[in-house]
């Protein structure tokens, strides 16, 4: 075994076209480190949910130069046997490392397939290369990105000439093609030929942001901005001082592009700690410029996170508070963020189907139903959601909205904070705040409550134990709640295709445990639904929603082994 590991790590390096990877397996190489070696060449990294995702270095089982060639030669194939011979490719890229080396890759061996390709000017947000593709007629979008991953990753997301992302079973052809791609020998890389564009198209994404507000709509709330360490600012600041509203305060160590996010353990703003520096940069603004809101992108600014003043006197330091003024700032959950929009839309008159992931609130339904709309479940993903008949907004849980479908057929971090902007405004003018609706809305439809189960493992078999120790032995009860209804995603449903996850329905409450498709992560999402008479009775459903909440974690947690 280990005489074939050497060889296949040779074959590998002769290949590569990286010096930086090339000197990396060379170490490895004469080191001998089998282990290393091993990791590195157990197989190759899987092209499907999210397109790739992993970890960077050298070997089939990171990403780097060779794997990201491969990749596009699979995805030129893929066009070209879908009859888009001289198609154009747009392809995108955010700050991380070696993403403008995947770019310019990927647009050299679509050119040297005989396909046509363009690169965005610079790092920029996903959504404005989801807007390209379709701005621009193009048969297939690359968004070179590893998201809210940690700084070592990075990835490769497909988009298709609709703008949406790559469901099955391109995925699978796309695979088999990349697949076939034997050598790198085979795959022609000529040094020029497709073009860099300028910022046309950027002027015309932010030129449609403007669509998303209402015309004469207050824009008086004020906002602090993280950008996170990614590509977001720039852009988000362009979009408010295009609607109007007052600049947002940044988050001066978090604003510019650092492929290393030093000041986050994870550069994701639902992660512990991610928000620190936004409350600190909230708590030290007063008077007049005290914020109304803070709003945060992850580093390709595709999700948009939201953060409100609690007005409560907490003292205990948790949750954006130092427990010094009394100044209590927290997130928002992306279902909160979910059902203000769509309050807000269908108060605006918006007419079109309402979508959601499975994972999401069960609130949407009830918003879309009271409003006469039609309202749809996907699959985990906008890849899934997009793709809803007469889709007009769509959700999830994961901080992910899409506002302007025509535009941005994926989430969108930037429209998606000018939209809950104007809404704060809009309530601001009425002497009310994002959280009064939020009661307003529980009054009306039941508290929906949502928490989240979850467990980052290095060993991926752990989530495989997990899922099978439920299915075998499935539970009865969750908080002394009985299951009245299980259903096996792999299985499928009338609505939904197979997937891995399992859903558990209670009398009040629904549970759906699930892999992560991008992380390795199991993820349990959880809701309860508490009936509430009066704005008086809200404190007491939200503390048996509370109660119920935790306990359905502990029996969860035990049930699964985690």
């Amino acid at each position: 075994m280990h005489d074939k590991l050497i060889a296949q790590a040779q074959a590998w390096l002769t290949e590569d076209p990286d010096p930086e990877t090339r000197t990396e397996l060379a170490r490895l190489i004469d080191a001998r480190d089998e282990t290393e070696l091993a990791a590195r060449f157990s197989g190759t990294l899987q092209f499907g949910t999210a397109g790739l995702r992993g970890e960077l270095g050298a070997g089939p089982m990171r990403m780097n130069r060779s794997v990201v060639i491969r990749a596009a030669a699979g995805l030129a194939a893929y066009l070209k046997k879908q009859g888009h011979d001289n198609g154009l490719v747009v392809i995108g890229y955010d700050a991380r490392h070696k993403s403008h080396d995947f770019a310019q890759d990927t647009a050299a061996v679509m050119i040297g397939a005989g396909l046509r390709a363009a690169v965005l000017p610079r790092p920029l947000p996903t959504p404005v290369l989801a807007f390209a593709i379709r701005h621009l007629g193009a048969v297939a979008g690359v968004e070179v990105t590893a998201s809210h991953n940690p700084p070592r990753d990075n990835g490769y997301k497909v988009y298709l000439g609709d703008g949406s992302q790559i469901v099955p079973p391109a995925d699978i052809d796309i695979a088999a093609e990349i697949a076939a791609v034997a050598s790198l020998t085979t795959v022609p890389r000529p040094t020029e030929g497709w073009d860099t564009l300028d910022d046309s198209v950027l002027d015309a994404y932010l030129a449609r942001t403007d669509a998303v507000l209402s015309e004469g709509s207050p824009r008086t709330a004020r906002t602090v901005y993280t950008a996170m360490h990614g590509v977001g600012k720039d852009v988000l600041l362009a979009a408010f001082a295009r609607a109007g509203f007052p600049a947002p305060v940044l988050v001066a160590e978090q604003a510019d592009p650092d492929p290393e996010f030093p000041t986050v353990a994870f550069p994701n703003p639902e992660e512990p700690g991610a928000m620190d520096l936004a409350f600190a940069t909230a708590r030290a603004l007063s008077g007049e410029a005290a914020p109304d809101l803070i709003i945060a992108n992850d580093p390709d600014a595709d999700r948009c996170a939201v953060a409100v003043q609690d007005g409560t006197d907490g003292t205990d330091g948790t949750d954006g508070t130092d427990g010094t003024d009394g100044t209590d700032w927290r997130m928002l959950r992306g279902d909160e963020v979910g059902a203000l929009l769509a309050a807000h839309l269908v108060r605006r008159g918006a007419t079109g189907t309402f979508a959601e992931s499975i994972v999401s609130s069960s609130l949407l339904g009830r918003i879309a139903e009271k409003a006469g709309l039609p309202h749809v479940e996907t699959l985990t993903g906008f890849k899934w959601i997009a793709r809803a008949e007469g889709l007009r907004y769509g959700y999830e849980e994961a901080l992910g909205y899409c506002v302007d479908p025509e535009g941005v057929r994926d989430k969108d971090g930037i429209t998606a904070a000018l939209l809950i902007t104007e809404l704060a405004s809009q309530l601001k003018e009425e002497g009310r705040t994002l959280l009064d609706l939020l009661d307003d809305l529980a009054v009306e439809h039941g508290l929906h409550a949502t928490d989240q189960l979850s467990v980052r493992v290095e060993d991926l078999s752990l989530i495989a134990a997990a899922m099978g120790r439920l299915r075998e032995q499935p539970p009865t009860e969750l908080a002394g709640l009985p299951i009245t209804r299980t259903d096996d995603l792999t299985k499928g449903t009338a609505e939904l295709p197979p997937t891995d996850g399992l859903r558990y329905t209670l009398d009040g409450a629904r549970v759906i445990v699930r892999p992560s498709g991008t992380e390795p992560k199991l993820k349990c999402y959880l809701e309860v639904v508490i009936p509430v008479g009066s704005h008086e009775d809200l404190p007491a459903a939200r503390a048996k929603a509370t109660a119920l909440l935790e306990s359905i974690k502990r029996d969860l947690s035990t049930a699964a082994g985690i």
